[in-house]
């Protein structure tokens, strides 16, 4: 198992923050803490498999990509329909996140999916996916106001 040393936590506190968008941002991480980017790399990769790091990914600011139009739907999905409306879901371009709500919201409302749109009209973009998995029982929550877009900071 590996250690959280000082390095590792060094490492850590690089990418728990924003990531520029450079042709090679994890180098410019890796010379900040004295690293090879390969070295860098293989850390942040140790750190994975032993479960220090539970995921990494990106954050899309959908409103400074030019998406307008963003909305949760949530879905009431029979329970032995659930992967295969997840997959069907998740194959829309427009579809951001696809993911299995427990226990449901409201007692039914169990698979959530977030579109985003730059100009469509969200209303038809779901009632294509409705049409797609056979499944119309579902909700349009639509996005207001954004209030945060930070992740969490653990060093």
């Amino acid at each position: 198992m590996i250690n959280m040393t000082s390095e590792n936590i060094k490492i850590a506190r690089c990418i728990q923050n924003d990531i520029e968008s450079i042709s090679h941002p994890f180098k410019q991480m890796a010379d900040s803490c004295g690293l090879t980017e390969k070295n860098f790399i293989i850390i942040i990769k140790k750190l994975y498999h032993e479960g220090y790091i539970r995921k990494f990914g990106a954050v899309l600011r959908h409103q400074e990509a030019g998406y307008k139009n963003n909305s949760l739907v949530i879905w009431s999905v029979a329970e032995v329909q659930i992967e295969k409306a997840g997959k069907i879901f998740s194959l829309f371009p427009f579809v951001s996140h696809c993911y299995e709500r427990k226990p449901a919201f409201q007692g039914k409302y169990n698979l959530f999916t977030m579109l985003h749109s730059k100009d469509a009209n969200i209303p038809v973009l779901a009632n294509k996916m409705a049409v797609s998995a056979k499944i119309h029982d579902f909700i349009i929550l639509e996005t207001l106001e954004e209030y945060k877009k930070t992740s969490p900071e653990y060093f």
